[in-house]
């Protein structure tokens, strides 16, 4: 019994976490990785729209030079190069009314990234 009394306990927790992987609008069901026009479809437009560029740096691996030691091209070596990459970011907010709780939708480059789950506005 005690077992079952901790499993209902932890879905309950699993339940109430900030972010979510997916959201229900009407009878539809939004899921990470769709893109905005898809989310637009099964839900309509959202209450509020933020837009914003991030850069981030990412390492790129390249070899640079020859691996042959006759060739006059170079060592050899393989060096790491950090890349500057722009990603569009576009937060979403859909309040579905006071008996729901307000959704964040992000996405990265036109793909749904992470849904999180915010308080309720009085």
């Amino acid at each position: 019994m005690q077992y079952r009394n901790s499993l209902l306990c932890l879905a309950l927790l699993l339940g109430l976490s900030d972010s979510a992987h997916a959201l229900r609008c009407g009878h539809s069901l939004v899921d990470l990785g769709e893109r905005k026009l898809e989310v637009l479809d099964k839900c309509g437009e959202p209450d509020t729209v933020d837009q914003h560029i991030e850069t981030r740096t990412q390492q790129n691996g390249i070899t640079v030079g020859s691996i042959y030691p006759n060739e006059n091209l170079g060592i050899g070596v393989d060096q790491q190069r950090y890349i500057s990459v722009q990603v569009v970011v576009d937060e979403w907010l859909y309040d579905f009314g006071h008996k729901r709780f307000r959704q964040l939708l992000r996405f990265e480059n036109g793909v749904l990234t992470d849904i999180s789950e915010l308080e309720r506005v009085h």
